[in-house]
């Protein structure tokens, strides 16, 4: 697996800019991660404060230092706000793989982004750091995170717990 994060890796699609999250994201860190409708799939307490966000920006900077994941911004090309995120984490530097995560505010659902977005970070796994699988665990009732990640040529794994199942997409060489 090649992990390099220096320089930080952003990624650009026809509308979209991936790039490294800073502090001065904190107010739309925010927004996104307590978002209801953001949260609805998610196994996690919503943020409540900008001390929340301040803290997940912090952990996140920690573990891009530490190199136990990639945690990518997502903006339009026309407006540097973030309107979601992207990311790998769960590294298993053994057997080259990680999980991927992607969350983005619900004006935005719908047109497309995501898909542009995951398709970027999927070469981006595969062909730079040399990832041999990538897995996600969505929930089984994300109809459209499902949809997506099969769109992507992700395969049914097998159920993790009640509502969760395994989602893997490898490497194909050849």
């Amino acid at each position: 697996m090649n992990i390099n994060l220096s320089p930080f890796p952003a990624l650009t699609t026809e509308r979209l800019v991936l790039q490294k999250l800073s502090a001065e994201d904190a107010n739309a860190i925010l927004s996104l991660r307590s978002d209801d409708v953001v949260n609805t799939y998610l196994d996690r307490a919503p943020a409540t404060s900008i001390q929340d966000a301040r803290d997940f920006i912090q952990k996140i900077e920690s573990t891009l230092q530490n190199k136990q994941g990639v945690y990518w911004v997502i903006s339009l090309k026309t407006n540097d706000d973030l309107i979601g995120t992207i990311c790998y984490y769960n590294f298993d530097l053994e057997n080259s793989t990680a999980e991927i995560g992607y969350e983005l505010l619900p004006q935005y659902h719908g047109k497309g982004l995501m898909q542009e977005a995951i398709e970027k970070v999927l070469t981006h796994g595969f062909e730079v750091m040399q990832l041999n699988s990538i897995t996600a665990f969505p929930r089984m009732d994300n109809e459209s995170s499902i949809k997506l990640l099969k769109r992507n040529g992700f395969e049914l794994g097998e159920l993790v717990e009640d509502n969760y199942a395994m989602y893997v997409l490898r490497w194909a060489t050849g």
